[in-house]
């Protein structure tokens, strides 16, 4: 009994930081856009006068005000609203990848000198290679980095027609 519910923790927690690592991969050029606004510049300067500890502790903030959007998101679409627990989800997701991201970003240096932090950081890194490293996940890096280029292509063509169109439809200009 305890070997199956340690898989089944291991599976539930292997989903949960999937679901976090896919939507940060699709997301992070929006998240870099919303964290050039200028709300966040005068929060930087907050959190680089901070000292390490204190500026780990911020990263239970998000975590704790962004985490029960998961259970909401699940339970209106469960309840059959799916187009509002999507947009729960997707909203709560960004919001708290981008606090974390910014946060980290700003004080990856300062966390660094924290012993077991630079100790779990390295360990983490270390897994991250350890999965590019895997023929799957090489397989589905090429099959994501084909489907946006034809995402892309697609959304060329689609505006170069419409452009040949207007063209066609509007009248000549008279001097």
């Amino acid at each position: 009994m305890s070997r199956i519910f340690k898989r089944f923790v291991l599976l539930i927690a292997a989903i949960y930081f999937l679901v976090d690592a896919v939507f940060f991969t699709l997301f992070k050029p929006v998240l870099r856009r919303m964290a050039d606004c200028w709300v966040f510049e005068s929060l930087r300067a907050w959190i680089v006068s901070l000292r390490p500890y204190p500026t780990l502790a911020l990263f239970i903030v998000p975590v704790i005000l962004l985490e029960p959007v998961k259970p909401v998101a699940a339970y209106l679409t469960a309840t059959g609203h799916v187009v509002d627990g999507l947009m729960v989800l997707i909203v709560g997701e960004l919001l708290k990848l981008l606090l974390i991201e910014r946060l980290f970003s700003v004080s990856r240096d300062k966390l660094m000198s924290i012993p077991v932090f630079a100790w779990c950081y390295d360990r983490f890194c270390q897994g991250q290679d350890w999965v590019a490293s895997l023929q799957a996940w090489q397989l589905m890096r090429r099959w994501s980095s084909n489907a946006k280029h034809a995402v892309q292509r697609y959304v060329l063509e689609f505006k170069a027609e419409r452009r040949r169109t207007a063209e066609q439809i509007a009248p000549p200009d008279v001097c």
